[in-house]
């Protein structure tokens, strides 16, 4: 990571560059959808592949030259089948809300209905929020969580699919922090005639190292991002039943993407490959561990965790028994170099601006090497940044804890 061209090119973006650096070094990060690919993923991202146009597919290329991006797509394509056990994987989408556009294009027509899990219940913008394309394009109905629990009311969901009747049910989401029972997904789906599709987003390591269900078996189309869990570059993948692929295919190229990025792809070979080898489960088995540990600890330290606590990744901390906001919440915590987002909670009365609450996971410290001991350590210094959120000098004390920790895990 010497970046001397780019310093004698572009001593603006080089000293960006720097201060990212020292940024992650120097941070601990705990949003939940955020974690560190390896160096040889941003090396092959940072590769000659960054040059080559391979509009098509492997052996059906509108450009001359593809023979060696045809090697890393078909790497790509072959290592997440066998990685998810799937019938068929497009491995070009560019992002994750790509992957769900594709799939929307593929089997709906405007106006069509969808039936997912609320954005301010934990679902995901691209899933039919008014604001994003899915919500202008098609008619959407939502299904959140049982307000006392915290916890998916599948027999509510059920309901709401008989009656809606929708062309999608949709599962998945960005801030739900417990094991979703997709076989029972897949009955309400047949149940209301509708094609099941699953956003795995961000459980997709955890799948891949078997921690969680899979979809794969019971959803027609499941969608992930390539970075998260799987720790990998940004991007998307889909994974669907075999009688899709060629609507698929087509709907991704060229129905909604030119060339696709093959130095992304080829990090996603990468990603990939490192997610099959016997380290990443340890890896995924720590991720989920450190999340119930700090989840612990901070049921122990007075915070209300929507549903009571976290069998994946990441939890949601409901913060207004603690007089402060989201917003508020994630600034003094970045004062001390703890890094989060704010965000709504189940029946928030607040905007999304502020919010009361915030989202924490665990891949990026456990990436670093943390353990259990470390967070127990961080519950701590959150539990005193939050009490002490107006005291600027017990802050600053803080801080000085953080750096020690990340300073004893060094990630570059």
């Amino acid at each position: 990571m010497i970046f001397e061209n780019l310093r004698l090119t572009d001593p603006d973006v080089y000293e960006a560059v720097q201060n990212e650096i020292e940024r992650e070094r120097k941070n601990i990060v705990l949003i939940a959808s955020e974690n560190y690919a390896s160096k040889a993923v941003m090396e092959i991202q940072g590769s000659v592949f960054t040059n080559k146009y391979a509009e098509g597919y492997p052996g059906k290329r509108y450009y001359g030259g593809c023979e060696y991006a045809d090697v890393v797509e078909n790497l790509a394509k072959e290592r997440a089948k066998q990685l998810f056990n799937a019938e068929h994987v497009n491995v070009q989408p560019h992002s994750g809300s790509q992957a769900n556009m594709a799939v929307f294009f593929s089997v709906l027509k405007p106006g069509d209905t969808i039936l997912s899990m609320s954005l301010s219940h934990g679902g995901h913008l691209s899933h039919g929020a008014s604001v994003n394309f899915s919500g202008i394009f098609y008619k959407t109905v939502f299904y959140g969580v049982n307000k006392e629990t915290g916890m998916i009311d599948y027999e509510e969901v059920r309901r709401l699919a008989i009656e809606n009747k929708p062309k999608i049910l949709l599962v998945g989401a960005s801030a739900y922090s417990r094991i979703i029972d997709f076989e029972i997904f897949s009955n309400i789906a047949k149940e209301a005639g509708a094609y099941l599709m699953a956003d795995i987003a961000h459980i997709a390591g955890l799948v891949a190292a078997g921690l969680h269900p899979s979809p794969v078996p019971y959803a027609d189309f499941v969608t992930t991002t390539t970075h998260k869990t799987l720790r990998g570059p940004r991007g998307g993948l889909i994974l669907c039943k075999g009688e899709y692929a060629k609507v698929i295919d087509k709907t991704i190229f060229p129905g909604i993407q030119g060339g696709p990025l093959v130095h992304v792809i080829a990090a996603k070979a990468v990603a990939l490959k490192e997610a099959m080898a016997p380290e990443f489960k340890d890896y995924q088995s720590m991720v989920v561990r450190n999340a119930r540990k700090l989840a612990d600890e901070l049921l122990k330290n007075g915070f209300n965790i929507i549903s009571g606590g976290t069998d994946n990744h990441l939890m949601l901390i409901d913060l207004n028994n603690k007089n402060i906001t989201g917003k508020e919440a994630e600034e003094a915590l970045s004062i001390a170099r703890i890094t989060v987002n704010k965000n709504v909670i189940p029946y928030d009365q607040r905007s999304a601006t502020i919010t009361s609450g915030i989202r924490l996971g665990t891949p990026c410290v456990t990436t670093r090497g943390m353990g259990e001991p470390e967070m127990a350590e961080i519950a701590d210094i959150i539990t005193s940044v939050i009490h002490n959120s107006k005291n600027e000098s017990a802050i600053n004390s803080l801080r000085l804890r953080v750096e020690s920790l990340c300073e004893r895990f060094p990630i570059y």
